[in-house]
């Protein structure tokens, strides 16, 4: 066999290889375990799994289009750190291009589609751990938008949630179980308007629900503080 032939082959098992790594550092730091400003070390990641750093430079450039790092010259990738009025804008964005993306998916939204939001709703509302809801939070919201059809509205709605992951997980924290209620009654209503077909009443909890975060997140700034350098 030719070196020429076996080149897809090579480029394949690099593909794969990077997607595993993407895979480990996305839950990594959509989980906490790396936090904003902590830096990447492409040898220790390339260590971990036993591969060169072509794959890890791949991975790190699918993460960076997917807002969860940022490479800085000279001293390489690092998961993005936040000002308060950075995450304030970013929550901004976010009421007004998730009621579109909402409206945009609810036509496409089959039966079994609101079935499993109902599920997952439930599931919220029986559970106490802040990293099951986190988890659970997002696969709600992102159901919701799974009618959507419009991948470039997707992409910058997947990269805001993904950049703004560690503020709402500090949030939650510090919030407790006591404003839980808030947030299942705001998800309840999101839900029965798109159980209805209602685009209007739609956009206007899910605008509401984001803009109630956004400003008792603003009520905590040592949420912004710290972190890795």
């Amino acid at each position: 066999m030719s070196a020429a032939s076996s080149l897809p082959v090579d480029t394949a098992a690099v593909g794969a290889a990077s997607a595993r790594v993407a895979d480990y550092l996305r839950d990594a730091i959509l989980n906490g375990d790396i936090a904003p400003g902590e830096r990447i070390r492409q040898e220790e990641v390339a260590a971990r799994f036993g591969a060169s750093r072509l794959p890890v430079r791949e991975a790190l450039r699918i993460l960076e289009a997917e807002g969860l790092t940022e490479h800085e010259a000279n001293k390489g990738a690092r998961v993005p750190r936040l000002q308060m009025h950075e995450v304030d804008v970013v929550y901004q964005m976010r009421e007004r291009l998730e009621p579109l993306a909402v409206t945009e998916s609810i036509p496409h939204l089959s039966a079994s589609d609101i079935d499993r939001l109902a599920a997952v709703q439930t599931r919220i509302e029986a559970n106490t751990d802040v990293g099951a809801f986190l988890a659970l939070d997002r696969e709600f919201h992102l159901l919701t938008y799974t009618g959507c059809q419009i991948e470039q509205l997707m992409s910058i709605v997947r990269r805001l949630w993904n950049s703004t992951q560690h503020y709402r997980r500090a949030y939650v924290s510090i919030s407790g179980p006591g404003r839980m209620w808030v947030v299942n009654a705001e998800h309840r209503l999101l839900l029965d308007a798109i159980e209805r077909r209602d685009e209007v009443d739609a956009e206007r909890f899910l605008s509401g629900h984001i803009r109630r975060t956004r400003i008792e997140l603003a009520k905590h700034p040592e949420v912004f503080e710290g972190g890795a350098t």
